[in-house]
């Protein structure tokens, strides 16, 4: 009865141990990428107004224009090239709408590896064919690596930077050479730039967007404003690709959320600097501790660390530390190799310091 191209889509790995989680009584809960901080009063003071104002009907199914507008001006002042803007339901619903829009099956798409488990299973949903570009051991870009996974059917190449659930943050370039690349096949590069914001070791994180204009520009308010339940994104790139996202919009989200769209004009402008700085010390903290215990990379940006297993083995690490009660995810979950394990520490520094107790005593 089950559509055939749903056997390859497996329930994800990462809510299955934050379900365990909120099972057991006083988890320490390192597996969930959510921001622990609420949304910022100001910013829920505007979406509230609005929603006792009545603004609670369809909106454009493009988002409204003010917000459109107010996204472009950010784009523009971060020299990003586009030439449309839309609102979304959330990245997820921006990444979904632009694979729909692209990938034909039989399609390829190249995917560094590790990679935010969403890619490869909206590509399989499409019928695509993933195609996985090796960035062991220190998760960077590599011209021969990208080469080997090209093919006569690639079609777009997904960039992540800063990247879920490595913590890696791309330099320009590494950037610039993947445009070389997709320039010389005529390939379309999707960029997700959800954790744009979280960079401790530089000012900004350059972006896909900046050195090749056949970029899908994927952002949003999740991460950097706490609004990940308000499901509030948007998409920049070509016209034809943008429009017949909108169009498929239409079928399927009809609009984004209209309260957080008004609310999320107020969030542009909001000054977030102090929470990142925040999540620069938890960085620093949770690196510093593992280092001498295990083989890892010190994370550039996003909230996550993947440090590597003893044994090579990241689900044996995750049973042993489930067993103390400190909940984390295999990194088999993000990668076809399954030798690290990934924490996140976007929890209070508190529940960080016990955890990372506990997985320095494994």
């Amino acid at each position: 009865m089950i559509a055939e191209r749903l056997k390859r889509i497996k329930p994800s790995g990462v809510r299955r141990i934050f379900d365990m989680a909120k099972r057991m009584k006083d988890p320490i809960d390192l597996s969930l990428g959510e921001p622990d901080f609420d949304i910022p009063e100001e910013i829920k003071g505007e979406g509230i107004r609005w929603i006792k104002s009545g603004f609670n009907k369809y909106t454009l199914t493009q988002g409204i224009p003010e917000l459109r507008q107010k996204v472009e001006e950010y784009l523009n002042g971060k020299g990003v090239a586009f030439e449309t803007v839309m609102i979304t339901a959330g990245v997820t619903g921006g990444l979904l709408l632009c694979c729909l829009s692209l990938i034909d099956p039989g399609d390829e798409v190249l995917i560094p590896d590790p990679y935010f488990v969403m890619y490869e299973y909206q590509v399989l949903l499409m019928g695509g064919v993933p195609r996985y570009i090796d960035t062991y051991p220190d998760f960077r870009l590599r011209e021969d690596k990208i080469r080997e996974a090209l093919s006569p059917r690639t079609k777009l190449i997904v960039i992540n930077s800063p990247a879920n659930p490595t913590g890696t943050v791309y330099s320009r370039g590494e950037l610039e050479m993947v445009a070389s690349i997709a320039r010389e096949r005529d390939l379309i590069v999707v960029s997700d730039d959800i954790y744009e914001r979280f960079v401790y070791d530089a000012s900004a994180a350059p972006c896909m967007g900046q050195v090749y204009d056949k970029t899908i520009t994927l952002s949003g308010f999740s991460k950097t404003w706490g609004m990940t339940g308000w499901r509030l994104g948007y998409a920049a790139g070509p016209d034809e690709i943008i429009q017949q996202m909108i169009t498929l919009q239409q079928y399927s989200f009809t609009c984004p959320p209209s309260f957080s769209q008004k609310a999320a004009l107020v969030a542009l402008d909001y000054d977030m600097e102090e929470y990142i700085n925040l999540y620069r010390d938890k960085r620093d903290f949770v690196y510093e501790a593992l280092k001498e215990r295990y083989r890892v990379e010190k994370p550039r940006g996003a909230f996550f660390i993947f440090p590597e297993a003893d044994d090579g083995d990241g689900g044996k690490m995750v049973e042993k530390a489930i067993n103390k009660g400190v909940f984390i995810i295999p990194g088999r979950v993000f990668s076809q190799r399954r030798s690290h394990f990934r924490i996140s520490f976007a929890v209070p520094m508190d529940v960080l310091e016990r955890g990372v107790k506990v997985l320095k005593g494994l």
